[in-house]
């Protein structure tokens, strides 16, 4: 069968009814195979969508909303920068929201705008969502209803991407929190080789991820004894990462350097190799992310791998759940995977040539790079 043309010469619009007649089935099957319903064998859900793809047929997605009471789009309230982490995580959500079958509206706040997030979130509920993503990593002062004026009416689920929720809703789902866990599992990682602690290079506070790396790096010193350093506080930038790796290089005992992002970690280290101390023979770096880059410095940077997609999995997985299961229990959660990518900018401390043995973390860890390691990047051995 092909598509039927008016006596105009024009191609008609397939309808279901189209559908149903070449599938050889009822309109109300062919309903329920693009509703996603049960009660369908998977012989007549083939057959359906076959007939549907011969034709060129596509669901009205505006006639199904009037119908369900649902506009079958997702909004997201994200912090506009460049940063590789929020950035990263965006296009995550991107990725799982274009195979959920939703529309995807995107707002973006500016840092420092004290009405961003409620402006946000109204244009949002304005438009109709079926559900929201926070995905704001600054502690902003100004979200809705903290200057006492009343806070957006929010009727939708929310899913808050690795922060505290700064909104109240019927129900509020989180994911992608665990930072304190992998800054715990960097840190320890340089304990292991026998540092006698670590010092770091954290993040601006204003953040969130940057607070939660350091309570995990100040958590493990503490744990395991051993004392703990002033941390140096830098914006993110390898600029700051150098301004900070000149301070450090001043004293004599830094070993061992936990840096709250790679960028700053690689700044670091040129300013380490100017003052004339070897990475990792004099001091060993861990980074935070594994930026594509972090594989080809010198040298290779060890950093701890962000799971931004498995983030997003999850996290949309829950949430559309409970859009379109709106009585029934929300989906469980689990903890992001931590993934250790252990390169060669650390080794154990000058004088000593093994690693000391200590507990294994609970952390997944291996060696290796996004890609193939550069040459001088060694062998890459996955355990």
């Amino acid at each position: 069968m092909t598509r039927g043309t008016g006596r105009s010469g024009n191609t008609a619009i397939p309808r279901s009814v189209d559908v149903a007649r070449l599938a050889g089935v009822s309109q109300k099957t062919v309903s329920r195979v693009f509703n996603d319903e049960q009660y369908v064998s998977a012989v007549v859900r083939r057959r359906v969508l076959e007939a549907a793809e011969e034709l060129g047929y596509r669901r009205n997605n505006a006639a199904r909303a009037l119908a369900s009471g649902r506009t079958r789009s997702i909004g997201v309230v994200t912090l506009g920068t460049a940063l590789y982490g929020p950035a990263s995580l965006l296009m995550g959500v991107e990725r799982v929201v274009r195979d959920t079958g939703y529309a995807l509206r995107v707002v973006n706040t500016v840092e420092g705008d004290p009405a961003g997030m409620a402006g946000a979130v109204d244009s949002l509920l304005d438009q109709g969502v079926d559900g929201i993503v926070i995905s704001e990593p600054i502690d902003e002062e100004g979200i809705p209803g903290d200057d006492g004026s009343a806070a957006p009416r929010l009727n939708v689920p929310i899913l808050v991407l690795g922060a505290p929720s700064p909104v109240s809703a019927p129900l509020v789902l989180t994911a992608g929190d665990g930072a304190d866990l992998m800054a715990h599992t960097a840190t320890e990682h340089l304990l292991e080789l026998g540092h006698m602690t670590v010092h770091h290079l954290a993040g601006p506070q204003r953040w969130y991820a940057a607070r939660d790396r350091l309570d995990g790096w100040r958590a493990t010193l503490t744990a395991h004894g051993r004392a703990v350093p002033p941390p140096v506080e830098g914006d993110w930038s390898a600029a700051s990462g150098y301004r900070a790796g000149r301070e450090l290089a001043e004293d004599g005992g830094v070993t061992a350097v936990f840096a709250a992002n790679d960028d700053m970690a690689i700044g670091l280290i040129r300013a380490l190799t100017e003052a004339g101390l070897r990475v990792p023979e004099d001091v060993s770096v861990v980074g935070f992310d594994d930026i594509p880059v972090a594989a080809y410095v010198t040298p290779p940077l060890t950093t701890v791998r962000q799971p931004f997609d498995a983030v997003a999995q999850e996290g949309l997985k829950r949430l559309v759940h409970a859009i379109e299961n709106p009585d029934a229990a929300p989906l469980p959660s689990s903890p992001p995977p931590v993934d250790l990518v252990i390169r060669t900018s650390t080794a154990p401390p000058p004088g000593r040539t093994t690693p000391v043995r200590g507990r294994r973390t609970a952390a997944r860890s291996r060696e290796g790079a996004h890609h193939a390691p550069p040459p001088n990047g060694g062998p890459a051995t996955h355990h």
